[in-house]
């Protein structure tokens, strides 16, 4: 029953909000008249209202209206209701403390897994996963567990980036960060470049945009998959 797409990002360089992935929205969202988005990954610098105003200029473009969660009085009861679901991108720590806080981890859950079009970028693909122990951001607030929505049986690294060559960094890669997180924990990760997302209908998972995706599984040597590669086998 799960209809869902988890994107990287939701802007792509030199191109605006959204623009690199609207014509895939404007079919998978041909059913929803209003899309209930989710505002509550941004920390600081922008409202919920100019959030929720970026996303609804955005979707205008493909005939789609966006109502926030934040402004209803219910919100449990708006995701029950909601023709289809989307979450943005900001700080996944900020965002699952929020979902924690309003009670809204089972209820999207549900909704969800049955049926209800999903859309997440950025920080809403990292809270698909299994937890969130794979984002790239600073946990500036402690959320009640860091378990996630496990929408599908592995952890997501949005924004993934691969090591430049020649660089005078001495920090940390991404690659030697998810190795790490793999010292503790075995559950795969998929690297997912900006640009690329994953298709969820039903039990089928499947890469696309025109990158490839870097897989990390326990006690396994990186690799590398290509556009259109069924990933539902990692576990």
């Amino acid at each position: 029953m799960k209809n869902i797409i988890i994107a990287s990002t939701s802007t792509i360089h030199g191109s605006g909000y959204l623009d690199y992935i609207l014509d895939d929205l404007k079919t998978f969202f041909k059913n929803a008249n209003t899309i209930l988005f989710i505002p509550y990954a941004r920390p600081s610098g922008i409202s919920h209202d100019d959030y929720t105003k970026i996303v609804s200029e955005a979707f205008s473009e493909i005939d789609k209206k966006i109502k926030g969660v934040h402004e209803f009085e219910n919100p449990i009861e708006a995701i029950k209701n909601a023709d289809a679901i989307f979450v943005g991108g900001g700080n996944t720590f900020v965002l699952t403390y929020q979902l924690y806080k309003n009670n809204l981890i089972d209820a999207l859950k549900t909704a969800i897994n049955n049926g209800t079009p999903y859309l997440g970028t950025s920080a809403g693909s990292n809270i698909c996963g299994l937890t969130i122990k794979t984002t790239n951001d600073m946990p500036i607030v402690y959320p009640p567990s860091f378990n996630a929505l496990a929408l599908v049986p592995f952890n997501i690294n949005p924004h993934y980036l691969d090591p430049v060559s020649g660089t005078k960094h001495m920090g940390e890669t991404r690659e030697t960060r998810i190795k790490e997180f793999h010292n503790f924990n075995t559950q795969p990760v998929i690297g997912l470049r900006e640009g690329s997302w994953l298709k969820v209908k039903s039990g089928s998972i499947v890469l696309k945009g025109t990158l490839t995706a870097r897989i990390f599984e326990y006690n396994k040597t990186p690799y590398e998959v290509e556009s259109g590669t069924e990933l539902n086998t990692l576990k």
